[in-house]
């Protein structure tokens, strides 16, 4: 689970397993083992990626099907669209039924 949310939102910002281990400090192999489930983070690169990938520690551990969103630089307003959006999705997605 570990392994694949980090594979997945390292991905999903368009980091390299090298990019990602020089912004941790460590070697591009720990990163690639942690994605391939041979070794898991230990507490502190667990913080530090869920602050890198801007997520919770609960999300990147799977704890929770919980995602946070900054919305730090946004106004009221811009984060009002945030919440109908995400509103709209979810209703959308009920109606849909569960994915396949």
């Amino acid at each position: 689970m570990v392994a694949d949310r980090i594979k997945a939102l390292r991905e999903q910002a368009n980091i390299t397993q090298a990019s990602l281990a020089r912004q941790l400090g460590i070697t591009r192999s720990s990163v690639n083992a942690w994605e391939m489930g041979i070794s898991v983070p230990s507490t502190q690169y667990v913080v530090e990626l869920a602050a890198i990938f801007k997520v919770s520690t609960d999300y990147l551990l799977g704890v929770n099907g919980t995602s946070t969103i900054s919305t730090a630089g946004l106004t009221e307003a811009d984060i009002q669209v945030v919440h109908s959006l995400i509103s709209h999705l979810r209703e959308k997605n009920r109606e849909s039924g569960p994915p396949a």
